[in-house]
């Protein structure tokens, strides 16, 4: 039993972080509630006895987060405080549940048990808040995709939404290229690059040109990438994406300005 339940905590740990992180505006708060949430279910773990594993992790941070007033986290720099001053202007409960219906993937009967209210109010939370990404300034988009099919997809999804894409690089040094000749507002980067080089060293090489550029990072392994180690990306898609998954992702980078990158 005791087994089964570290197991299964183990493997939505990193998905559970991520949300935390996200939802908060801030990793060490994230981890702090993330870590409250091991604890209080390690003193009672009935929550997980014949229940899908992720549901009953993300159902048991929100009693924990809820139950200490649903903070958000201390700015760590400007950045940050322009990020926290954007989420307070936010309709309330909004947030939330667009980042467990598009980002995890859950449907809304469960963002509904995992929020409390009923489901058709989780959906209508979930519209609310694209509306409200919606009023981001449309920018310039610079895409890292080394495979031509997907980089062609994002292109078409990113356009779609009202941005402007200034090219798309295959390579590391592609990367920094582009960027050099026309300074995106938002980079959407893969990992793993053609010519296996990586998309993070090229995101910090163009982040020593230009420091304040939101960044969208995707990743078929994001437990790889989500280990607690510093830094971590604050805006991480999972592939294979959805169309949706893209657009909350980006409307959110642009919306809160993040720069968060990843160590090498």
């Amino acid at each position: 039993m005791v087994a089964d339940l570290a197991g299964s905590i183990g493997a939505n740990l990193p998905y559970l972080r991520r949300y935390a992180r996200a939802l908060t505006g801030s990793q060490d708060t994230g981890d702090r509630f993330a870590s409250a949430t091991l604890e209080a279910i390690l003193v009672d773990p009935s929550g997980f006895e014949a229940a899908d594993p992720k549901l009953a992790l993300f159902e048991a941070f929100h009693l924990v987060w809820r139950s200490a007033g649903a903070p958000l986290g201390e700015p760590d720099d400007t950045l940050s405080a322009r990020a926290q001053a954007h989420m307070a202007g936010l309709t309330p409960n909004t947030r939330e549940a667009l980042l467990l219906h598009t980002i995890e993937g859950f449907p809304f009967s469960d963002v509904a048990r995992i929020m409390q209210v009923e489901e058709a109010e989780a959906g209508a939370l979930v519209d609310i808040a694209l509306r409200e990404m919606e009023v981001s300034v449309a920018g310039k988009v610079m895409v890292i995709e080394d495979e031509a099919i997907i980089a062609l997809d994002i292109r078409s999804i990113v356009e779609e939404m009202g941005h402007r894409v200034t090219g798309i690089a295959r390579t590391r040094a592609e990367a920094v290229a582009l960027a050099a000749g026309e300074k995106p507002d938002l980079i959407l980067a893969d990992i793993q690059l053609a010519d296996n080089s990586s998309g993070i060293d090229a995101v910090n090489d163009i982040l020593e040109q230009f420091e304040d550029l939101p960044v969208v990072f995707i990743t078929a392994f994001p437990e790889r990438l989500l280990t607690g180690e510093r830094p971590e990306p604050a805006f991480l898609i999972t592939k294979p994406y959805t169309e949706t998954q893209v657009q909350s992702a980006v409307s959110q980078a642009m919306f809160f300005a993040s720069t968060e990158t990843l160590a090498a």
